[in-house]
């Protein structure tokens, strides 16, 4: 019910809008959605292609080699990976020299280092399990490392290249909050170009068409993606992790040396840069964006605008009720697909929908349903932390629909032969295995929530701001004090979704370890 009123009712409302022939000839007619739709597809291109060169090297790193610092290195990358776009932006925009901000290239290479860890984690785990007996082979016939590596390695790992090209891909496509941080006013891609037509300039028909028209180009992609995938995938002989090896030689030792330690720069550079513009200004070295932080007046007549200590405080509100909403409702969704057996892969396929739209898409199908009587919902405040709980909601299912479906029936049967009632005996064998899974989808889901960019663009108001739009409007404001306390929230949230993560990486080992799950 939850999913038809808050997903399927706003996405056919979408629908019904775009479908307007006004609307689609007046879109399609401007030069301008044609630059919009090009600067989006080559930045996505580009972004992509050098995202894949760079993160192939410490993909093969990771998977072939052992060495000290390695859990660290995949660590680093993933705690990159998991930041909310908006603080990746702002990251890069404390890194870059002034010639470089607000341009193309700067947004590049902020999509580079987001999106490295998805190489690393799709083509570093397939290359990670593939057996060494033919690259052994192939070197002891005389072939250099160069031509293992090209004419051996690469296409047995191809569909999880393709995989990868993908996802950075739809990643940098529908780039939103690194485009918002970093790019000039006259960069947008299609996402950006939908909330300004949406909230700036009052076109929602042009925004539901845009929005559309990015859904189809994304549909061609992934079919695509699907379609080489079948064709170059190959059985292959699988070991459970094969062996990895130290370093030999000298060159070995110095690709291993130089790998690892450019990537974990990749990562810690800009998330270091954006701790150190907190505390930078023109006359030196300050803690008063610090200290400052929740000050209304900066100085005589010079009021701030936004108020960070309530950007704070909206977040971790709309967090605490997103991260209820999602963990209720996976919870018993993921019940519900456990039980229902065979059909419960229509429930599991469905809750993933959210997945598969944007968040911005979201926000305007939620933007113009319910912003009509009888169902003007647009001022109440659950409606922010229900798009969150949309976005972070299958992320509770994947993590709990496993853990469920490992829990032995026999545990129950044996509770009811035993006396107890059906919901004592499920209580008493189900329920404390799923405790943990759901603690971990609760930090998922805050995590989500604190950096949740798209959706909340639109159905945020005056005195609303989260931490992610006060970031992006006190980096767009002139004077440096107002940005430093831009990157003061920046490095506050990159910092507790870190932690967030880190939460979940330990309780999922633990989980694992578990017997019986």
């Amino acid at each position: 019910m939850a999913l038809a009123i808050f997903y399927v009712w706003p996405f056919t409302t979408l629908l019904v809008e775009a479908l307007d022939a006004t609307a689609v000839a007046d879109t399609f007619g401007r030069s301008q959605t044609w630059k919009v739709v090009w600067f989006t597809l080559w930045q996505a291109v580009v972004s992509t292609v050098i995202t894949i060169v760079v993160g192939l090297v410490p993909a093969y790193l990771v998977a072939r080699f052992a060495f000290t610092g390695r859990s660290v290195l995949i660590g680093l990358l993933t705690a990159a990976f998991v930041l909310p776009t908006v603080v990746m932006g702002a990251a890069f925009l404390a890194l870059l020299p002034d010639s470089l901000d607000r341009t193309v290239w700067a947004v590049i290479a902020a999509h580079v280092a987001f999106n490295v860890a998805v190489v690393v984690r799709v083509v570093g785990s397939l290359w990670e399990h593939l057996p060494t007996d033919m690259e052994y082979a192939a070197a002891s016939l005389g072939a250099s490392r160069w031509h293992v590596v090209t004419r051996v390695s690469f296409p047995l790992v191809r569909p999880a290249i393709v995989a990868a090209t993908t996802i950075v891909f739809l990643f940098s496509f529908t780039s939103f909050g690194v485009i918002r941080v970093l790019g000039a006013p006259g960069t947008r891609t299609i996402e950006v170009e939908v909330w300004r037509r949406a909230t700036q300039l009052g076109d929602i028909g042009g925004a539901t068409v845009l929005a559309l028209l990015q859904l189809t180009l994304l549909a061609v992609v992934l079919a695509w993606s699907t379609i080489t995938q079948r064709t170059h995938s190959r059985a292959l002989a699988l070991r459970p992790v094969a062996p990895r090896r130290r370093a030999r030689t000298r060159g070995e030792r110095w690709f291993v040396g130089s790998a690892a330690t450019t990537t974990a720069l990749v990562a810690l550079v800009p998330l270091s840069a954006l701790v150190v513009r907190s505390f930078s200004t023109p006359s030196g070295w300050s803690t008063n964006a610090w200290t400052h932080l929740g000050r209304d007046e900066i100085r005589p007549g010079l009021r701030v605008g936004v108020d960070p200590v309530d950007a704070i405080a909206n977040s971790l509100v709309n967090a605490a009720w997103a991260t209820l909403f999602a963990v209720v409702f996976g919870g018993v969704a993921s019940l519900a697909i456990t039980a229902a057996k065979r059909h419960g892969r229509l429930i599991d396929s469905g809750l993933m929908l959210p997945l598969g739209t944007s968040a911005v898409t979201i926000g305007l199908g939620m933007l113009i349903t319910f912003d009509v009587a009888p169902f003007d919902w647009r001022a109440s405040w659950w409606l922010v932390p229900v798009g969150h709980a949309l976005v972070a909601v299958p992320f509770v299912v994947r993590v709990c629909v496993g853990v469920l479906r490992s829990v032995d029936p026999a545990m129950t049967d044996a509770a009811a032969t035993l006396g107890a009632s059906p919901v004592r005996a499920w209580w008493a064998t189900v329920v404390p295995y799923v405790w943990r899974p759901l603690g971990v989808g609760a930090a998922l889901a805050a995590a989500i929530s604190l950096g949740e960019f798209g959706a909340t663009s639109f159905l945020s108001r005056s005195g609303g701001e989260t931490l992610p739009i006060a970031i992006e409007q006190l980096l767009g404001r002139t004077g440096t004090t107002l940005q430093a306390q831009g990157y003061v929230l920046a490095t506050m949230l990159a910092a507790v979704t870190v932690l967030l993560v880190v939460a979940v990486e330990r309780a999922q080992t633990e989980t694992d370890r578990t017997p019986g799950t």
